[in-house]
């Protein structure tokens, strides 16, 4: 261990031992990006909770289709600390098997659960591919966008992000998995393309957060490599996310189906939050939150 904490092992004493659950201070202000930058600023890792609404998620598709058990999984979360909800309604199956849903099938999914989320007053991404439904959720409250095609994939995205003035988060992502690659200078290479459509669209810089895409067209080992180098992408300026629960590179590690991937997927967090990730995206809020701050009061007492 170093005499001196890093910069990321700073951010894991900024979040305390003894913080309350976040939703307190994660209301959404009248300047729209605001609310991100307020708890960018708190300095400790913001945790995202997933609310899957899809019969087909890898992890937990179906559990939630039905409005009641969503509002209150997101209750859940919410008590548990989560400070941002994930929620989406078109499964991508980072490992293969997705299958695409019309914008009026994933509007007909979102509509009984993103507004009463919304209602509950803790900032609601929206996690969609597709401009229509981001639009649509925006309008209903949400207050971020999370595109895991990077705004590569409908010519609409960016526009509707810089309309609406609400952050984003720019995923990498790739069709097929080429073990050939060196995968950081993949995804920066996307990183770069993705910023240019964000900037002709006149997307405001602090509107952005930069995810790698754990899993998302990446073998095992290169998801692993992003998370290890992480910090690598700290030179493009802007907060950056991980998303690694129950993710099937776990598995290449230690064997286990996702639900038997709580302890790999934590261990992957912090890690992360070490090498600079700001926002961790999970599905076991509770268990996250928790690891968080015990890490966070092991550095303090160092």
């Amino acid at each position: 261990m170093l005499d001196s904490p890093s910069p990321a092992a700073q951010s894991l004493k900024a979040m305390g031992p003894q913080r309350e659950p976040a939703t307190s201070g994660a209301t959404i202000a009248d300047t729209p990006s605001s609310w991100l930058a307020g708890l960018l600023a708190e300095r400790r890792p913001l945790v995202m909770g997933v609310l899957n609404v899809t019969p087909d998620s890898f992890s937990d598709g179906g559990r939630f289709i039905d409005p009641a058990r969503a509002i209150a999984q997101v209750e859940r979360m919410i008590a548990a600390g989560a400070d941002i909800i994930d929620i989406g309604a078109e499964s991508t199956r980072p490992y293969g098997g997705m299958k695409p849903v019309s914008v009026e099938e994933e509007l007909e999914r979102l509509a009984p659960v993103l507004p009463a989320i919304v209602k509950l007053k803790t900032p609601v991404s929206i996690d969609t591919m597709k401009a229509k439904v981001a639009a649509w959720a925006l309008d209903q409250g949400a207050a971020m966008v999370n595109d895991v095609w990077g705004l590569q994939r409908d010519p609409a995205m960016a526009g509707v992000v810089s309309d609406y003035d609400m952050p984003v988060v720019i995923m990498h992502n790739r069709e097929t998995a080429d073990p050939a690659l060196d995968i950081v200078a993949d995804v920066a290479a996307f990183f770069a393309r993705s910023l240019a459509l964000a900037e002709r669209a006149g997307v405001a810089c602090d509107c952005i957060v930069l995810d790698p895409g754990i899993g998302f067209g990446k073998t095992p080992e290169q998801s692993l490599a992003c998370i290890a180098r992480l910090a690598e992408f700290k030179r493009f300026g802007l907060p950056l996310l991980i998303g690694a629960s129950r993710k099937r590179f776990i598995s290449s590690v230690t064997p286990s189906e996702p639900g038997e991937r709580l302890g790999g997927s934590i261990a992957s967090h912090l890690a992360a939050v070490r090498n600079g990730a700001a926002i961790v995206r999970t599905h076991d809020v509770a268990e996250t939150v928790q690891a968080l701050r015990v890490a966070a009061a092991i550095e303090e007492v160092q």
